[in-house]
């Protein structure tokens, strides 16, 4: 369960950074109002993940595969660039994640 309740955290955590684009400085009420929502329950979700995983692990995946997300999504909606640093930073994220899972977060 405890990674099912991580899945839906990075998804309300993906989602909320998305709206802040689009709250335009948070100057737009309703993209504004999404990312307060989403980051609340994002971080509610990543708290009830915590009490069944590793604080080490759950941050890891949680921060390292929205970070991964978002910067697709930057890629997909937004326009925003890929170059070699890009593929490196996300390479180096998802391999840390890996390495964290495989027993360096116990």
């Amino acid at each position: 369960m405890g990674y099912v309740l991580l899945a839906a955290a990075i998804a309300a955590e993906v989602a909320a950074t998305t709206a802040m684009k689009y709250s335009d400085g948070f100057s737009r009420l309703w993209p504004s109002l999404f990312t307060l929502l989403g980051y609340v329950v994002s971080f509610v979700l990543l708290a009830q993940t915590l009490k069944t995983m590793s604080i080490g692990t759950a941050y890891a995946i949680w921060s390292g595969v929205g970070t991964a997300t978002i910067a697709l999504i930057g890629l997909a909606l937004f326009g925003e660039g890929l170059g070699i640093a890009k593929v490196a930073g996300l390479a180096l994220i998802i391999g840390g994640v890996v390495v964290l899972n495989l027993g360096g977060a116990h």
